[in-house]
């Protein structure tokens, strides 16, 4: 089993910047595909970005290309996505997830392949 935890969200104005950790436990993450989702208040979760294991690929949603990075530090078990120029439509409650897979350049961007998630970490982005 593996636990997720997120850190790093809360308040920031339009333009700021955030960095979200993902700090995994239970077992190492070497060999997961790791994800970050969203969701806000009345809508369905949706897809922001994710790393193959061996941090070789990466792919984002359309509305933060350019303006999220997704990094893996597999020595320190922990997923980051570092957010610039924030915009007020990225409030939401950000949530980690984590699946094994058998090879390094897997990547999932739907929440239904993946096998374990956090409790999520609040953003909000004041206009």
């Amino acid at each position: 089993q593996v636990q997720l935890v997120e850190s790093g969200g809360g308040l920031v104005e339009a333009g700021g910047s955030l960095r979200l950790s993902c700090a995994a436990s239970g077992r190492s993450v070497s060999s997961h595909v790791m994800g970050w989702f969203r969701q806000a208040s009345g809508k369905e979760r949706e897809f922001v970005a994710a790393i193959s294991r061996g941090s070789g690929r990466t792919d984002y949603a359309d509305s933060v290309k350019g303006r999220f990075t997704i990094s893996r530090d597999n020595t320190k078990n922990t997923v980051y996505l570092q957010m610039n120029s924030l915009k007020h439509e990225d409030t939401a409650v950000y949530y980690c997830a984590a699946s094994p897979v058998p090879v390094g350049f897997v990547l999932y961007t739907t929440g239904n392949r993946y096998d374990y998630w956090g409790q999520g970490t609040q953003v909000t982005v004041s206009s």
